[in-house]
């Protein structure tokens, strides 16, 4: 990843490190998350708690909004969001895998909000076709613990471009919304991974990334690309 060094810096809702080298692609993050480095990691610290309002934070609380998305089938889960304690431990350097890692249940990256990005899959690897249903008005939703995710493109995140940054997966290889170049980017033009390689604004050389798509596999599909970091809560 491209890095900069220098002193304390602030973007928005964002610290990065005081002493030390920060990738570039970091200084998207806000909404309250920590990025710093640690050896050959970058360790993002957040919440999870998304900086938009949901009808998931219950009706008492100030962020509350009744569904007003455009899914008529949509079923409000009997989850609530609650504050997490997320540590994410990237590389700083992805390095590719011959072949894809499996992606576990949970979180396997980081939205630029500091929210968990989830896999293609719903408990006990199921697919997403019923639980889709339970998404909110910006495409996230509570597990059991109260811990608010993304399966599929975080619609808060794109409302203004469709393709903008949207998070880093734990390999170190970031996530894009679904239109490049003036395009909507087809499943079937990406690799077994749900990438590709090509030139990004944050990264003019190019770079190896993912893509949200409104089809299966969503995110990410055979697993990561590169190999995998940690996140712990």
């Amino acid at each position: 990843m491209v890095a900069c060094s220098g002193a304390a810096t602030t973007t928005g809702t964002t610290t990065t490190s005081t002493n030390t080298s920060v990738p570039d692609l970091f200084k998207a993050f806000g909404n309250g998350v920590t990025v710093t480095v640690d050896g050959n990691f970058v360790v993002v610290k957040s919440t999870g708690v998304p900086d938009h309002k949901s009808p998931y934070f219950g009706t008492g609380n100030a962020k509350y909004e009744a569904y007003n998305g455009t899914n008529p089938s949509f079923v409000i889960n009997p989850n609530v969001i609650a504050t997490q304690s997320l540590t994410f431990r990237i590389p700083i350097t992805p390095t590719a895998l011959t072949t894809p890692s499996p992606t576990p249940l949970g979180p396997i990256g980081v939205a630029i909000n500091g929210v968990p990005i989830f896999n293609q899959y719903a408990a006990n690897n199921q697919p997403l076709t019923g639980e889709i249903n339970s998404f909110d008005q910006y495409n996230g939703h509570p597990q059991m613990s109260g811990m608010y995710h993304y399966h599929v493109e975080p619609t808060w995140i794109t409302r203004t471009s469709r393709a903008v940054l949207i998070g880093v997966l734990l390999d170190g290889y970031p996530v894009y919304g679904p239109m490049e170049n003036g395009a909507l980017v087809a499943s079937s033009s990406l690799d077994a991974a749900h990438g590709h390689f090509v030139v990004t604004p944050e990264f003019p050389s190019g770079v190896y990334h993912y893509h949200t798509t409104s089809d299966a596999p969503y995110i990410n599909g055979s697993g990561f690309h590169g190999s995998p970091g940690t996140v712990t809560q």
